[in-house]
């Protein structure tokens, strides 16, 4: 494994320009495109949902699908083989090619032959290959692999493609697309005609008929099929499916979510061998073509057999993942693994190649959880990426600085309270007001482009006896406050509003001085032992106060309480039977108050002069499914104009330590956020998070002082007065 430098490649794409811009435009376009593709259909999950369940199907019977696809292959006089991975794979090619007197091949675009370097191989052993794929060609041209898996080039511009052209062709060849297309034509219709074999891949492969489907918007796959005497057929395990009309349960979805198409330009069907009219030894003859296919492995079977990772086999590789990820939008693909890029593809690289290469590049994902909002297939890509995580960790254990911070200091809670009380003080030199806004040495880069909010001089827990000293003589309800380490040490005023605004709709309010970390920064480290020991802290903790309801003002915890628990206790039963009672009486907190204020009347549209605007919390948006109630509240406070902001759903760029080990791609996807606040005309946002207040509140500190930042309780806590 080649040990990379994740950090430098980053920040060489950052400093891109033609890679930003391609990927900023793209990833503008296509929500728009792909919503546009889905205008006419009624109920997009229910497509979803039948091509998941056909893809479960699948994977529980891919044995068999695989026999059947080898028998009616076979029966219309194809050849079917088997390679468990890529060096037995270019065994058997290299045999054909030699069977066969194979000298020239064409190619069409396959994410599979990526995956083991055929091209590399076979050109090693002699052989001619010219890939016929335009993207492909250009990348193979400039010695590039691709960066995603549709749309391999995108990270060109027209400008780039001519030189690769030009230095290819030995003539001038001028950046004007349709000349550039016209010349690929003309240079590639030679190397179809002279061509010996070619090979594709197959977007899916139908057990009941061997045959095998191309979608395309390029003509070259059609050609790569039909012209030269020989069809080699590379696909993975995954791409079996049953029977015909499973793929139009594929067919429904991947041109929508690939490209924002209903339909691409070309959909080949190939089922088996067909007669041709070729040359031979000077001659014109008609003959049957030859049809092989090498079903590949290369660690499909496994993962098809592993209760958790098979999910992975209900990818169609439609790339919406992708398009719609901020890492991979700002960075593109090349910084991810071996071949395959984006949540999905460290996915795929950690089943094909190996934990430790998946390890160099696995926090890119941010877990913002955008791509499972798009995914035909439904796969719960972050929780995937989490597992290998686990398993990582399980294999190979946490570094020293993890394990001392996790298991001695976090799990410790007097230590760990002590040491941020410490932290405190030590801070004063660099600490201005609320804000930390310039850090020495190496530290400077987490400072650029942000301030870092400081640690308050007195944290909420210590304010917690006065402010319970207001609770209502007569409370409706009795509710435990679980603060969460940020509105503790961090923002300590936005916890007292939370409890005022508690304490106004009549609830009694407990805050248990035992609660700890929620756990999710060990929990995303893959230390599942170490957040099973907090989580006993923080259950035993709640459960004493024997409150109506838990109430978490950090979406963050909120997931953390009422769903992680229950999956970390899963195999403890007792553990799991309290986590589940827990879970029940977690409630967010502007959820929660939205319901009641709309109980008793409260929501009524106001007229105000100041504008305010909303960014959602990826967890609360997504992880929770909580948008509305936030927005109903701000509209409803008193003073304030509510507008919607472009991109209110997109992450901000925190993703807890991912802001600070990425600190550079985080203030791009921070300045993206500020520039959507900006360009709304508020001058407040609102947020309900305080991960998020403290990123885009370190932003506006530094880029944007004339914006105000306020959590959802520190706005309603201003207008208890009005109520």
């Amino acid at each position: 494994m080649e040990t990379r430098n994740i950090k430098a490649e980053i920040e060489s794409k950052i400093h891109d320009p033609i890679l930003r811009s391609n990927l900023e435009n793209f990833s503008q376009q296509y929500p728009a495109a792909r919503a546009k593709a889905y205008a006419n259909v009624a109920d997009i999950d229910e497509l979803r949902d039948d091509l998941r369940d056909m893809k479960q199907y699948s994977v529980a019977h891919v044995e068999e699908l695989a026999d059947e696809f080898q028998t009616s292959l076979e029966q219309r006089g194809g050849k079917v083989f088997r390679a468990k991975d890529g060096d037995e794979l270019k065994k058997i090619l290299l045999k054909i090619c030699q069977e066969n007197d194979v000298h020239n091949i064409v190619k069409s675009k396959s994410m599979a032959t990526e995956e083991i370097r055929l091209n590399d191989y076979l050109e090693e052993q002699g052989l001619r290959v010219k890939e016929t794929d335009l993207g492909e060609w250009m990348l193979s041209v400039a010695g590039q692999h691709p960066s995603h898996m549709v749309m391999p080039a995108i990270h060109l511009n027209r400008n780039q493609c001519a030189k690769f052209f030009s230095d290819e062709l030995k003539e001038d060849i001028p950046s004007d697309i349709p000349f550039m297309v016209q010349t690929a034509r003309r240079v590639l219709r030679k190397e179809f005609l002279n061509a010996d074999m070619g090979i594709s891949g197959a977007n899916f492969g139908i057990a009941e008929n061997g045959a095998i489907g191309l979608v395309t918007n390029e003509g070259n796959g059609r050609i790569v099929t039909t012209i030269p005497p020989i069809h080699v057929i590379i696909m993975g395990y995954e791409k079996l499916i049953p029977k015909t009309s499973d793929a139009s349960k594929i067919m429904r979805l991947l041109p929508r979510n690939g490209t924002g198409q209903r339909m691409v330009s070309y959909l080949t069907l190939v089922d088996g061998p067909t007669p041709i009219i070729h040359e031979k030894n000077g001659e014109m003859v008609e003959e049957n073509k030859k049809v092989y296919a090498i079903l590949l492995d290369n660690g499909r079977l496994k993962a098809a057999h592993d209760p958790v990772m098979k999910e992975v086999y209900q990818c169609v590789r439609c790339a919406s993942c992708l398009n719609v990820c901020p890492i991979w939008s700002t960075v593109g693909g090349n910084v991810y693994g071996h071949i395959y890029s984006g949540g999905i593809g460290a996915i795929l690289t950690g089943l094909l190649n190996g934990l430790d290469e998946f390890s160099q590049f696995s926090d890119l994902c941010i877990g913002c959880r955008r791509c499972t909002t798009v995914c035909p297939g439904k796969i719960n890509i972050p929780d995937l990426i989490q597992e290998l995580r686990n398993r990582q960790v399980a294999k190979k254990g946490l570094s020293f600085p993890e394990k001392m911070i996790f298991q001695k200091i976090m799990t410790n809670r007097k230590v760990f309270h002590s040491l941020l009380r410490a932290a405190s003080l030590g801070q004063k030199p660099v600490k201005s007001g609320k804000f930390i806004r310039n850090l020495p040495l190496f530290f400077a880069k987490m400072t650029e482009g942000r301030s870092l909010p400081a640690i308050a001089d007195k944290p909420f827990r210590d304010r917690a006896e006065k402010l319970l000293q207001n609770n209502p003589a007569n409370p409706k309800m009795r509710i435990a406050f679980f603060s969460g380490c940020n509105l503790d040490f961090v923002f300590p005023e936005t916890g007292e509003s939370v409890v005022k605004v508690l304490q106004d709709i009549g609830a009694e309010v407990i805050y248990p001085q035992e609660q700890n970390c929620c756990g999710k920064p060990i929990i995303g480290a893959g230390d599942l032992d170490t957040a099973r020991r907090l989580a006993k802290q923080n259950i035993a903790a709640l459960e004493a106060t024997n409150a109506d309801y838990v109430i978490a003002a950090c979406p963050t915890c909120a997931e953390t309480l009422e769903q992680t628990y229950k999956e970390l206790f899963k195999d403890d039963k007792v553990w799991l039977e309290r986590a589940e009672k827990l879970s029940k009486k977690l409630k967010e907190f502007s959820s929660f108050v939205e319901q009641i204020y709309a109980d008793n009347g409260r929501l009524k549209n106001t007229a105000g002069k100041e504008k305010i605007t909303y960014h959602d919390s990826c967890h609360m948006r997504r992880s929770l499914g909580i948008y509305k109630e936030p927005r109903e509240l701000l509209k409803s406070a008193p003073g304030y104009e509510f507008v919607e902001m472009t991109g209110a759903d997109q992450c901000c760029g925190m993703a807890g330590s991912f802001g600070m080990k990425y600190a550079d791609l985080s203030i791009q996807l921070l300045n993206r956020k500020l520039k959507n606040i900006k360009e709304s005309g508020a001058t407040t946002v609102a947020v309900a998070c305080p991960a998020c207040m403290m990123q885009i509140g370190g932003g506006i500190d530094k880029m944007a002082p004339n914006i105000k930042i306020k959590h959802i309780a520190d706005i309603l806590a201003e207008n208890l007065g009005d109520n």
